[in-house]
């Protein structure tokens, strides 16, 4: 087993709130697919309050790719519905910065680009049904494998608001063909998450030119006797985002995900309140 394969597995022993402080104390800065089983993992879009209305209007408008499931107060960097003590500053392994829509770096900390003006929107994420594909027997290469999950950029146009547009993403998951149909079904039960599939085998139905090519992410095999099946992705409103062209906005990496404190089936969940 390889150093980085050993890390993974520590992690994926670990419960929410301590892989959090893994990522906060910097020890931890690779992708969550597969940790903190039962929780609710999240997309991160940070931007200006000025921005934000005409934002949460295209999610509510794309629900499919862009499943809102918490959204901060204006300047407060802590997530108090979805955990206790979630800093959204340091909590996830990985962040992407832009600038006029130019990726200009990528950090495990934001804390010094922290405004008062920044709003959090949080979005649900498919590593979150990726937990029932397993307690059902439907293996996840990527994280077999201890990969990113493949992601692509697609010709599905999304719904404008304001100054946001652009097409879908979506992942793509290798699923034998006798479990099409269960996957179909565990992973419509996560709305929240992106819902069911948007498309299965052929990628050049929904613009995709080379599965062995991800847009992000790490390629993984198709079999003979599985199918490529395509769920919306939450790395659609960072594309979004920089089509957008704003003077700042912050993104999860893609597959370093906020690890929330609240269950993945995010039913009945009791409002987190810990105000510091």
């Amino acid at each position: 087993m390889s150093a980085d394969m050993e890390i993974y597995q520590g992690q994926r022993t670990l419960t929410a709130k301590a892989v959090r402080a893994e990522i906060r104390a910097g020890r931890y800065d690779r992708h969550t697919a597969g940790l903190a089983a039962g929780k609710l993992q999240c997309n991160l879009a940070i931007l200006p309050e000025v921005h934000a209305l005409d934002f949460l209007r295209f999610c509510q408008r794309n629900p499919k790719p862009c499943p809102v499931v918490g959204v901060s107060d204006t300047g407060d960097p802590f997530m108090r519905t979805l955990g206790d003590d979630i800093d959204i500053r340091s909590d996830v392994p990985r962040y992407r910065v832009f600038r006029e829509g130019t990726l200009v770096e990528e950090v495990k900390d934001i804390g010094h680009l922290w405004r008062d003006d920044l709003v959090t929107v949080a979005l649900g994420c498919s590593f979150t049904f990726e937990n029932a594909f397993m307690a059902n027997d439907i293996p996840v290469r990527h994280i077999e494998q201890d990969k990113t999950v493949p992601m692509y950029r697609t010709s599905i146009a999304l719904e404008p608001a304001g100054v946001f547009k652009g097409e879908m993403v979506a992942t793509m998951r290798p699923i034998h063909k006798e479990r099409v149909e269960d996957a179909w079904r565990i992973s419509g039960a996560f709305p929240h998450a992106h819902g069911a599939p948007i498309a299965m085998g052929d990628p050049g139905a929904i613009g995709i030119t080379d599965l062995n090519a991800p847009d992000w992410g790490d390629p993984v095999q198709v079999s003979e006797d599985e199918v490529p099946v395509y769920w919306a992705c939450g790395v659609t409103p960072q594309n979004v985002l920089m089509n957008a062209h704003l003077p700042l906005c912050i993104t999860h990496a893609p597959g370093h995900m906020l690890i929330a404190d609240v269950s993945e089936t995010f039913e009945n969940q009791p409002l987190i309140n810990s105000k510091n």
